[in-house]
């Protein structure tokens, strides 16, 4: 699986370079290449520390799911900023805007619920119902 993501990765980069010398021309290219990961590094850089000092501010039990669905899209806004590739590039500086963020916030609490079991008092719940703390998925 890993394997076909890689490639899935390298030949949408390789088509998307290929795009855009073909446009642009080679030097104008690498210029937008250079330019993307640097305005892409700074981006992620304000965001980061943004999010640092959001964190430091102090957490509510309200606030609490929003600032960890934030914490996971900046992490891999800044991870796909830093990876080599205008496709990636762009699409992790999408993740560290914050409008873009709220939106892609649902998707990430969706995914987060559907595969984290919920810890209540008494068990853990996983959807199924309260069991006992070794009678969920992967721990008999």
């Amino acid at each position: 699986m890993a394997m076909r993501l890689f490639l899935i990765y390298v030949v949408v980069e390789l088509a998307v370079i290929v795009a855009l010398t073909a446009t642009i021309g080679f030097g104008s290219t690498l210029l937008v290449l250079l330019a993307t990961f640097v305005v892409g590094l700074a981006l992620a850089g304000s965001q980061v520390k943004r999010h640092i000092r959001r964190l430091q501010a102090g957490l509510t039990a309200a606030t609490v799911q929003g600032v960890a669905a934030d914490s996971v899209l900046v992490a891999l806004g800044t991870v796909l900023v830093v990876i080599p590739g205008p496709a990636s590039t762009v699409l992790g500086a999408l993740l560290l805007l914050p409008p873009t963020r709220a939106a892609a916030r649902p998707l990430v609490t969706a995914i987060a619920a559907r595969r984290i079991p919920v810890v209540a008092a008494g068990g853990i719940y996983d959807g199924r119902g309260i069991a006992a703390a070794f009678a969920v998925r992967g721990c008999n």
